[in-house]
């Protein structure tokens, strides 16, 4: 990829095996909640029909440092930092759809699992990474998950 990005976003981890769940049930079915970086290669997302690609390579959905279950996600700040410059700065209470709607959404397709990670949106000014760069992204009450930005080196 020629146009790798960072996306600060709040990641939900499923607890409870769950199909059809009604959003007014979806806390019951949430384990907690952590930091994600939903590092995306853009080029090759646009190129793509399917966005596997562009969003599935090695080390490029880095989670952590750990899950919070006591995390309340109704008015929490997100910030991205890339190399101590300031790249994204959102609060959770701007999102699109709420979490509970999500899960709702989301188990209307399929079945959600114990241990699956939800996505749920990033804030403006995703933007370019390069190697050597460090990605620092905070969210208020759970902490800071810090990458580096590492060129994967070729094997045979």
């Amino acid at each position: 990829s020629q146009q790798v990005q960072h996306e600060a976003e709040l990641a939900v981890i499923i607890g409870k095996r769950g199909r059809w769940i009604p959003a007014e049930d979806a806390v019951d079915y949430i384990f907690g909640c952590t930091i994600a970086n939903d590092v995306t290669a853009r080029d090759i997302q646009h190129a793509d029909v399917q966005w596997t690609r562009g969003k599935g390579f090695d080390t490029f959905c880095p989670l952590g440092p750990w899950i919070d279950t006591d995390f309340d996600p109704a008015d929490a700040l997100i910030t991205c930092h890339v190399s101590q410059e300031l790249r994204q700065m959102g609060s959770t209470r701007d999102m699109i759809f709420p979490i509970s709607r999500l899960v709702a959404f989301i188990s209307s397709v399929m079945t959600l699992e114990p241990g699956d990670v939800i996505l749920t949106g990033t804030p403006a000014g995703v933007g370019e990474l390069r190697t050597g760069e460090t990605v620092s992204i905070t969210i208020e009450g759970l902490g800071t998950l810090t990458n580096p930005v590492i060129r994967e080196v070729e094997r045979d």
